[in-house]
């Protein structure tokens, strides 16, 4: 019996909008996102940051403009970047107007929060002006006082009322360019959110479990409430929020994709926890690969594996293999078969060459299939 309808994921079904030039939605794969925490007003280190994150693959950036003088910054932060900004906009409309003209891709806002329903229309002509989207960002933090009310606490029913209540009004204004985003610190209270606003919409939504800790806490809370959402289908885009470098938040999101073959970057490496058997150190081994195997982006998998227990079977099933052997011989998988033999000398920069060459390999053929 085939294993394959296992794995297999069917992302929901959802109408398409556009993140600059990145889709969201719709068929669209799967897009990473983070957010500065360097000050907007900042020019120089926000472009910086903005860069490394970029070269982490980073597909969306966000940035705090709480302020006139951060939106007069983003203009100058925006000529200098490739990646689309997400302009975070929270109770003023004034500084949504101006982010949508400094040339903002998005407008993290809520429509419900900045007025009256003039001063909606303003901001909307101005994302309509200047082709720019929305996001709704609900959060169980902030919910509006009627909710409360209604409900008594932060609840699911309480947070996708307050999404569609925000999504409505942009609907009376002939708009919806817009994803949602309904986050909880509680992985309970968020997932449950994103099913019942799932059910409830067909907007592209924006998937995260907001303030989730530091970086090794957050990651673990982050996988499993959106490992969850994203295993049923469930996210277009995806954040994960941890006090830690954005850029660890890039990574993890993409490591979050792969271990759900819903996108690759990079390489995935396979490796054993390490015991007694092992002929080579396993976990200095990875490490250090995983330092210096940073720069490829494209994707591609490498098993290191200890010894022959299950070295050669998870070799088999990688672009390339290690395979720890005795007497300081080791076994290299190509392709998944058996290729040739190496020492312990100069072990690690004879992987690091083995897979240059191959990340080299694939992108000749993806150029060559495109040319064709």
């Amino acid at each position: 019996m085939s294993l394959r309808p296992y794995r297999d994921i069917i992302r929901r079904k959802c109408r398409q909008i556009m993140v600059g030039d990145i889709p969201v939605g719709g068929d669209a794969p799967i897009s990473v996102q983070s957010m500065t925490n360097t000050l907007t007003t900042d020019v120089k280190a926000t472009v910086e940051q903005i860069h490394a994150l970029e070269n982490a693959g980073a597909d969306i950036v966000r940035v705090s403009c709480p302020d006139e003088p951060s939106t007069k910054a983003l203009k100058e932060i925006i000529d200098n970047v490739s990646v689309p900004i997400v302009a975070d906009i929270h109770f003023h409309y004034k500084r949504g107007i101006e982010a949508a003209e400094a040339g903002a891709a998005c407008l993290r806002i809520n429509p419900g929060n900045i007025g009256s329903p003039e001063r909606v229309r303003e901001v909307v002509q101005a994302a309509k002006d200047h082709n720019c989207s929305m996001r709704i960002g609900v959060n169980a933090g902030s919910l509006e006082k009627h909710l409360l009310e209604k409900y008594g606490e932060p609840c699911p029913d309480a947070m996708v009322e307050s999404a569609l209540e925000h999504a409505r009004i942009l609907e009376d204004n002939d708009f919806f360019e817009f994803k949602i985003s309904v986050k909880a610190s509680d992985v309970f209270l968020a997932v449950a959110a994103y099913q019942g606003l799932a059910d409830a919409c067909d907007y592209p939504l924006h998937v995260g479990v907001t303030e989730a800790g530091g970086l090794r806490a957050g990651t673990v809370k982050s996988s499993i409430g959106m490992g969850m959402l994203l295993w049923s289908g469930i996210g277009d885009t995806i954040r994960v929020s941890l006090s830690a470098d954005p850029v660890e938040e890039i990574k993890v999101g993409f490591d979050m994709l792969k271990s759900l073959d819903l996108r690759h970057r990079g390489v995935r490496i396979i490796s054993c926890p390490s015991c007694a058997r092992q002929a080579y150190p396993v976990i200095q081994t990875v490490e250090t690969l995983e330092k210096r195997l940073e720069h490829i982006s494209t994707p591609l998998s490498l098993s290191i594996i200890g010894c022959v227990v299950n070295g050669p079977g998870e070799a088999k099933e990688t672009d390339i293999g290690l395979t720890g052997g005795g007497n300081g011989n080791h076994m290299v998988y190509l392709n998944g078969m058996t290729d040739h033999k190496i020492d312990d000398d100069n072990l690690v920069d004879h992987i690091v060459e083995l897979v240059e060459a191959k990340a080299a390999e694939l992108d000749a053929e993806k150029d060559q299939q495109k040319a064709s």
